[in-house]
């Protein structure tokens, strides 16, 4: 019988060995790769195409939903799971609306998991029991974070951009790290300044924080 695939993305190593020990008494999965960020998770994605990619949602460098957003432009039939320590809504709804199917607490049970994981590879959508009255509306169903935000009108490049600035990284190591000129990098923080209406760091890590793309605890 063919083995599910599954690629775990967790900047905490005990964490990421210990589920990948768990999943592997499994006889129907494989754990075939490990992400310790973001961008490792898009790149492992594409490199293995797994059905099922475990995804924390805060990661330093590029978090989960971006990460997630990313992934499923170019792969949409892989199956995003959000295993997070974050119950707030914006983390939740972040995440749904980048396209994960499903998403879980770390407080949870291996047999939720696994209960998680089966729901969402037969397609439908699972959502924690304790965080289920945070995304669905009075018909049950899930629903879209309506919020307006100036969020929205960032690019890619400007979200990841935005996080890094928030994570304390300065001009010269976001380049390295997004692998583009100085100059280009100051364009996106310039653009991303103009766009936010923001001019301080401390603002900008403040905005990073309320909607969910870093947050004090990575």
């Amino acid at each position: 019988m063919k083995k599910i695939k599954i690629i775990l993305a967790d900047d905490h190593s005990i964490l990421q060995e210990g589920l990948c020990i768990s999943l592997e008494r499994e006889k129907s999965f494989e754990v075939v790769a490990m992400a310790d960020s973001g961008y490792k998770a898009i790149e492992l994605a594409t490199l293995y195409q797994p059905d099922v990619i475990i995804m924390d949602v805060s990661m330093p460098g590029l978090n989960g939903m971006e990460a997630t957003r990313q992934i499923l432009a170019k792969h949409p039939e892989i199956k995003v799971i959000a295993l997070s320590m974050h119950m707030e809504k914006i983390y939740i709804t972040g995440m749904m609306n980048a396209g994960a199917s499903g998403y879980i607490l770390k407080v949870c049970s291996f047999k939720e998991l696994l209960k998680c994981i089966q729901i969402v590879l037969s397609g439908k959508i699972f959502l924690y029991h304790e965080i289920r009255h945070l995304v669905k509306g009075n018909d049950g169903n899930l629903f879209k974070h309506k919020r307006v935000s100036a969020f929205s009108s960032l690019s890619r490049r400007e979200r990841e951009v935005l996080q890094l600035i928030a994570e304390g990284h300065k001009r010269k190591e976001i380049a390295k790290k997004l692998k583009i000129s100085i100059k280009t990098a100051d364009i996106h923080r310039t653009h991303l300044k103009a766009k936010l209406n923001i001019h301080s760091v401390p603002e900008l890590t403040k905005f990073a924080i309320i909607e969910g793309v870093t947050s004090s605890l990575i």
